[in-house]
């Protein structure tokens, strides 16, 4: 592999890391928040601070802001910043943290076909295998039966509201990918998605009549949103990052990764069952991206 090839496979595993930590804090903290609240303070948090970013890196000239069509960044917002996290976060609060984990990370299997129709991204045969071992190992772990508790009420609605979540964040990819493509930094489509995405969950704080959850909360309840905005601002950076570098597919498919750490922390600090069948399909992930990591990215585009 090239180092841009190397460095963007780094980034993406790194993306995969912090995401594997993210979701089981992410369901202790939400647990006692309001999802939408949660989602909405933490998106204009990262949407700020990339916005600092982007000012610093342009020399406080905002004339590059328009390398292309406003139309993708609006997409990117409405799309993956607001309604995605809005069902991603209340279906996390009825599901458990390693399924959670378990069924964004199908985010890949929507992806490598969107990717493939949209972007005209090429996929191999040695793609193929370590998608196919990573999905199986995926429907290993899926098809692990669980006891209803007081943390995870409705893991059925749950299931489907992350799994819906999921959709739009391939959806949202592939069009961050195609601004990428035409020319667009990876930091100005973060501050799009984060901040504009942020402002559209707080019209919905507001329409839900929840402002006073808002104005209300504790000193707890601050610490654990700002704790989860610092991890997913790491996330969001190494995660568009790693698509500047390498195809949108071949990125999605180390998150992946996530799960097999989600679903050990679950286990020690959620006390989720974690069986042998679990265990299996966690190793046949890591087996299916160990193979992922040596695949050059391919695409028609120059």
């Amino acid at each position: 592999m090239n180092d841009k090839e190397r460095l963007g496979t780094i980034f993406a595993i790194t993306a995969a890391i912090i995401s594997g930590f993210s979701i089981p804090l992410n369901k202790i903290f939400v647990v006692n928040l309001d999802p939408t609240v949660f989602t909405a303070v933490r998106s204009v948090i990262i949407g700020i601070a990339f916005f600092i970013i982007i000012s610093y890196r342009s020399k406080f000239s905002y004339k590059s802001f328009k390398k292309v069509s406003w139309k993708y960044m609006v997409l990117i917002a409405i799309i993956g910043g607001s309604f995605a996290f809005l069902l991603f976060f209340n279906g996390l609060k009825l599901t458990t943290a390693g399924r959670g984990a378990l069924l964004q990370k199908t985010l890949p299997l929507y992806v490598t076909v969107l990717a493939f129709l949209f972007l005209k991204e090429k996929i191999s045969r040695k793609y193929m295998l370590a998608l196919f071992l990573m999905f199986i190992g995926t429907l290993a772990i899926y098809f692990t039966q669980i006891s209803i508790t007081e943390l995870w009420s409705n893991p059925s609605l749950g299931d489907i509201l992350v799994i819906s979540a999921t959709f739009l964040w391939a959806v949202e990819n592939i069009i961050a990918r195609k601004a990428m493509i035409k020319g667009e930094n990876n930091f100005m489509v973060s501050f799009s998605r984060m901040l504009f995405g942020g402002l559209i969950l707080f019209g919905f704080v507001i329409l839900f009549g929840k402002l006073d959850l808002l104005l209300n909360m504790s000193t707890q309840q601050i610490t654990n949103i700002l704790i989860s905005t610092l991890i997913l601002f790491g996330y969001v950076l190494f995660w568009y990052w790693s698509i500047k570098m390498i195809n949108v597919s071949k990125a999605s498919s180390f998150l992946l990764l996530s799960p097999a750490i989600s679903l050990l922390i679950g286990t020690l600090f959620l006390g989720e069952p974690i069986p042998l069948i679990q265990i299996i399909g966690s190793m046949l992930i890591l087996v299916g991206a160990y193979y992922l990591s040596n695949t050059k990215s391919e695409s028609s585009y120059a």
